[in-house]
């Protein structure tokens, strides 16, 4: 019996299962087409930052070294570059003078990463900031590398040099503003080191680094930002202002109603002094800073009161966690909940105080600036490759610490310091300098070798301008016999100083 369907090829009685299957495969192909598209999808743009910064995939590292790092510049010349290595890495950093401008630059290095202004400028030194891209969605696309950029530095080449020069071998920090616009002249550290050392990734450059790590002597340590010291008597140009603007003083020469001797508040233990010159009851406040008397300065700043004392010290950049330059430097201190006693010890830069060379620096400025204390700026402009602006940099006020009258009084305290008290080593001959020592007792039982400290602000003589220049100087370790800020200090000052006078001259 034939059970064909009439009129039907033979083949038709199989046609639907065929179209069944055949249907079920293209559903299951476009099935797998769109997870493999969504999976792509996923990969490439939702995972693909995880994927890039996995330290397993070394292809971003690569082509992060296969391009020469755009360079940091003072004074409109490289002081970093790039050298071939003809490695895996196509280039390293490299640092001409590394030594001299390490606490500027900070380093570079393809295993250790990036420190300083090579740490916060590093998209645009790398050419990966989206700034440089002449149409950024088309360089996201291609993923291409732009040119790494330029970071142009405040570094004035004359003053660094004579900062690094006087600090020699000695352990200390330098760091110079230009009052009116807090432009950065000078930031030294020592002992330095060669930023350059450890820039690539061989077994030497990772020698190096274990031998800078292992030097007792900190070289890496930015001693200008990042070391806070106690300030000693350079403190007392903050107490003087603070005794001057809240009424306590009104005229720096008329007698002041400081005992002698001076007992601390709430003990039996008198406040002494480094020269029995100050041991008078009454002084008047410039004589009182002229010799640095600890006495005076102690009551007055017992006078003033811990609160304004305080509000002081913070507008010209104490206990602030996030002074940028655009590097971050480490917070200086004031306590802010003391008794008497301890604010008296205070007001003469002991106790808990301390303070970044950066920060004592800035009190100088302050004064020098009429009062108005600007932030501080390591970097003036950012650029492309060809030069063109990419970020300009414009002088921002932090705080207006002191009213300009306040601001006279105490540049005239500091300019008699200089001219015939404790400073008279910062003497520029044709020059109006103003200054404080210090010498801060510090260590168990005050058994430490003293820091010595010296700030101050030179100006022309004769000029009714701002100063161009304003310096603190510390020196952490020293061997010399006679360690105060006066002999060891202040002749760094001078020189920087100077070096800054002969430029702007």
């Amino acid at each position: 019996m034939n059970n064909r369907t009439p009129g039907r090829h033979p083949d038709q009685q199989r046609r639907p299962g065929i179209n069944i299957t055949g249907r079920r495969a293209g559903t299951f192909c476009l099935l797998l087409s769109v997870l493999l598209a969504a999976q792509a999808t996923r990969v490439q743009f939702f995972q693909a930052k995880g994927y890039d910064d996995n330290p397993a995939n070394q292809r971003k590292a690569i082509e992060r070294y296969d391009q020469p790092r755009g360079d940091i510049l003072v004074a409109g010349k490289p002081v970093t570059g790039s050298t071939a290595t003809g490695g895996r890495y196509d280039y390293k950093r490299s640092y001409p003078d590394g030594p001299l401008y390490a606490a500027v630059t900070g380093f570079s290095s393809q295993i250790y990463g990036n420190t300083q202004l090579e740490g916060t400028e590093d998209a645009l030194l790398s050419g990966t900031d989206n700034r440089l891209a002449g149409w950024a969605v088309w360089s996201a696309i291609t993923r291409k590398q732009n040119p790494g950029g330029q970071v142009f530095t405040t570094i004035d080449p004359a003053a660094q040099q004579a900062a690094m020069q006087g600090l020699g071998s000695q352990k200390g920090a330098v760091a110079a503003i230009e009052p009116a616009t807090g432009r950065i002249l000078a930031l030294a550290s020592t002992p330095s080191y060669d930023p350059g050392s450890f820039a690539g990734s061989s077994t030497a450059d990772q020698q190096a680094w274990t031998k800078l790590q292992d030097d007792s002597d900190q070289p890496m340590l930015n001693r200008a930002l990042r070391q806070t010291y106690p300030p000693g008597s350079t403190f007392k140009v903050v107490t003087a202002a603070a005794a001057l603007a809240n009424g306590v003083v009104s005229d720096i020469n008329a007698p002041t109603s400081a005992p002698f001797p001076f007992v601390l508040p709430g003990t039996t233990t008198a406040l002494v002094n480094d020269t029995s010159a100050c041991d008078t009851p009454n002084m008047d406040l410039d004589t009182a800073m002229t010799l640095s008397c600890n006495s005076v300065l102690g009551y007055l700043g017992t006078q003033v009161g811990l609160d304004k004392m305080v509000s002081t010290a913070q507008a010209f950049g104490f206990n602030d966690a996030r002074l940028d330059t655009p590097v971050r430097a480490a917070r200086s201190n004031f306590d802010t909940s003391m008794n008497q006693s301890q604010v008296a010890l205070s007001s003469i830069g002991q106790f808990d105080t301390a303070a970044t060379p950066l920060v004592m620096a800035m009190v100088a400025a302050g004064v020098a600036n009429n009062g108005t204390v600007m932030y501080p700026q390591l970097v003036d402009k950012l650029a492309k490759s060809d030069g063109s602006t990419v970020q300009l940099m414009r002088p921002q006020v932090y705080k207006q610490a002191i009213s300009p009258a306040v601001a006279g009084q105490v540049q005239q305290l500091m300019a008699d310091v200089v001219s015939n008290g404790t400073g008279t080593n910062a003497r520029i001959p044709g020059a109006t300098v103003g200054g404080k020592t210090g010498t801060a007792q510090h260590g168990v039982d005050n058994s430490g070798v003293p820091y010595a400290w010296f700030i101050s602000w030179a100006k022309p003589s004769g000029s009714s301008n701002v100063p161009p220049v304003a310096v603190a100087v510390v020196i952490a370790d020293s061997s010399a016999t006679d360690v105060t800020g006066g002999a060891l200090a202040a002749p760094i000052a001078r020189s920087v100083m100077q070096a800054v006078l002969g430029s702007s001259s």
